[in-house]
């Protein structure tokens, strides 16, 4: 795991460059850096060492010196790739998976990528045809951006080191902010910055003198729903999956360092605890993060888990205040708005795991959306029940059961339910079903935008947006398909591995690996019946049934619940912090020009007073804030009140 920058065009000093935009991302790889120019192209990289200790530094040229890489990731099946590279004749001069890249390249061409299994992004220079190479893996566990600014073309891991390109400044997009503000995540390849632009997952782009193509080679699919399925024997459909998993895990073992893992308490995560710890003869490391709030914390659950499989076992505590003390960190680090604060404890953990001294974790992401585990996906079901019998007085009642920990609901009416889930308000036949409710309580944040912005979007809609890009089959997946593909293909890897993933993790200098984005277990996922991964209202069942030797029977018999972290009231109190008090002042948000000011200063007003605020005040305050504290990151607004500055 590491970090990378680089440009495609005639510049002055372009090492001088290379050496700023490494070091505005050195905490992606603090154990080496190297820096590779010519006339026409350079490469700057930042090394977290963990495969090839002693061999594997960046950038990498081949034996010819004619293709020259610098990489993020690891590629687990590199191995594998090396043996049939070496049986094909070819030699090797390193020990590292990046190598097997090169060699790939030369006999494969921009097709390499078809072969990788890894988390990965890269840039490969070509001197023989005079081009850049830029990759990224399927899911987007990995991130790349790239800008052009002068005629010349600039990339990087993160957006930070973009900035340091002379003449090139941070600006707002608004309908980025706009998207972030109603589905959570910009929809890539735009960012938050203006004409700053993020590669899309499993795409490619070659750029050369006559411009620049970009191409998707995969793409996540779902059976026809009228298709004949191709497992219908449930017991050999979980046999698959757990060899499957099984080896999604092993390849994910391979480091020349210790491996640790995330310990939630949930399904997941000891699902992929369990299967490494028995990979592990010296004892694995588990770390988790605990809440002082009895809402969101799961620390019975780690510690059962923990004694089960006899990991030795390391926990954060995230107390009140901690997220306040973090959260300009956060937003540094992440790059963009959020409406939520669950990043911030991640950012915790990972500061966790690098002060035990491990570099990589294995963590359980990516199940939800493979195996149908959000809540959304049983809502969506139980508002399809009552879409289907809008006067029904009985099935409302089904959303209690989805939301245990939400107690708020147990004493509401059925038709109160109906209408808090939005039962019947949506055509059983639009594409965005499953996620019109969710779309629409956070869009609903969008209120307290300013005049101005409102005026700069009329007329846009970040969910038809959304619709745009669905792909030509979708009308004729399965319903859950829909959903899945929804969540997979744009919150997992716009929110969940980017603002909760790598950048929370590599703001640190550690690793995540995720056993359950591998895309052999994606693709095999994709092809099971529905009803194998969300049966009735059980969700993961495929999942269970395949692991349930693994796992104690409280943790394998869990409903899904959540991670969560408390939001606007872990930044008010008696104990409020400065910079949140200034970021929310009306002159500070008068200066930045996004919202109303005098509706924010309510709303802080209300989040200071009743912690309990719904969803759509807890979206709103802490999107608000992080917003004015990106501005003032990357924009260097002023975001001081006048009395304090």
């Amino acid at each position: 795991m590491c970090g990378f920058s680089g440009y495609l065009g005639s510049i002055r000093d372009g090492r001088v460059l290379l050496e700023r935009m490494t070091a505005a991302i050195a905490h992606r790889g603090p154990d080496e850096h190297g820096i590779f120019t010519t006339p026409e192209a350079g490469l700057g990289h930042v090394r977290l060492s963990i495969v090839g200790l002693g061999d594997g530094q960046q950038p990498m040229s081949d034996a010819s010196g004619d293709l020259t890489i610098a990489f993020n990731g690891e590629i687990f099946n590199y191995v594998e790739l090396r043996d049939e590279l070496r049986a094909r004749g070819r030699r090797f001069r390193t020990s590292s998976d990046t190598e097997v890249i090169l060699h790939l390249y030369e006999e494969m061409g921009e097709n390499c990528v078809s072969v990788l299994n890894g988390d990965f992004a890269f840039a490969l220079w070509d001197a023989r045809r005079r081009r850049i190479m830029l990759a990224r893996d399927r899911m987007g566990v990995r991130p790349l951006f790239y800008t052009m600014h002068g005629g010349t073309l600039y990339f990087a891991s993160e957006i930070k080191a973009l900035l340091e390109v002379p003449g090139l400044s941070a600006a707002l997009d608004p309908i980025a902010l706009d998207q972030i503000f109603t589905i959570w995540a910009p929809i890539a390849p735009r960012t938050p910055f203006r004409d700053i632009h993020e590669l899309e997952p499993a795409h490619v782009m070659i750029a050369d003198q006559s411009g620049v193509t970009t191409r998707a080679y995969w793409c996540l699919q779902y059976p026809d729903r009228d298709q004949p399925p191709a497992y219908t024997d449930e017991r050999q459909a979980a046999e698959e999956l757990r060899a499957l998993l099984t080896d999604a895990t092993r390849i994910r073992m391979r480091a020349d360092v210790p491996v640790g893992a995330y310990l939630s308490g949930g399904l997941d995560s000891s699902i992929v605890s369990a299967l490494a710890a028995g990979m592990t003869p010296q004892g694995l490391r588990t770390f988790s993060v605990t809440f002082d709030s009895a809402e969101h914390d799961e620390s019975a659950f780690q510690e059962e888990m923990a004694t089960a499989l006899g990991t030795r076992h390391g926990a954060v505590a995230c107390r009140g205040g901690d997220i306040a003390r973090v959260f300009p960190d956060v937003i540094r680090f992440t790059e963009r708005p959020v409406i939520r604060t669950a990043p911030a404890p991640l950012y915790q953990l990972s500061g966790l795991v690098r002060e035990a001294g491990l570099k990589v974790v294995l963590t359980g992401e990516g199940a939800d959306e493979v195996f149908a585990g959000y809540d959304i996906f049983k809502e969506a079901r139980v508002r399809r029940f009552c879409g289907r019998q809008p006067g029904s007085h009985i099935r409302p009642h089904l959303f209690r059961k989805l939301y245990p920990y939400l107690p708020g609901l147990k004493q509401q009416s059925a038709e109160y339910l109906a209408a808090f889930f939005g039962a019947g308000d949506v055509s059983l036949d639009d594409p965005l079903f499953s996620h019109r409710p969710r779309f629409k309580g956070t869009a609903a944040t969008k209120m307290f935008f300013s005049g101005d912005l409102r005026a700069e979007l009329e007329g846009y809609d970040a969910a038809d947006e959304l619709m745009s890009r669905l792909p030509g089959d979708f009308a004729r997946w399965h319903t859950l398909h829909q959903a899945q593909y929804i969540e997979a293909r744009f919150l997992l890897p716009g929110y969940i591995l980017s603002s909760q993933g790598d950048r929370m993790a590599m703001a640190h200098g550690i690793e995540g690996r995720f056993p359950f984005l591998d895309h052999r277990l994606v693709e095999f996922a994709a092809g099971l019946p529905p009803e194998m991964k969300l049966k009735g209202l059980t969700e993961k069942h495929i999942l269970r049934e395949a692991t349930k030797d693994l796992l104690p029977p409280a943790i394998g018999k869990r409903t899904k619940q959540p991670y969560r972290a408390p939001d606007s009231h872990a930044f008010s109190g008696a104990g409020e912090l400065d910079y949140v008090r200034e970021a929310m002042s009306e002159d500070a948000i008068a200066a930045g020009g996004l919202f109303n000011a005098r509706a924010v200063s309510k709303l802080h007003e209300k989040c200071r007073s009743r912690p309990a605020s719904g969803f759509r005040d807890n979206a709103a305050f802490v999107g608000i804030l992080s917003t004015q504290l990106w501005l003032q990151t990357f924009t260097g607004s002023r975001l001081r009140t006048a009395d304090a500055a």
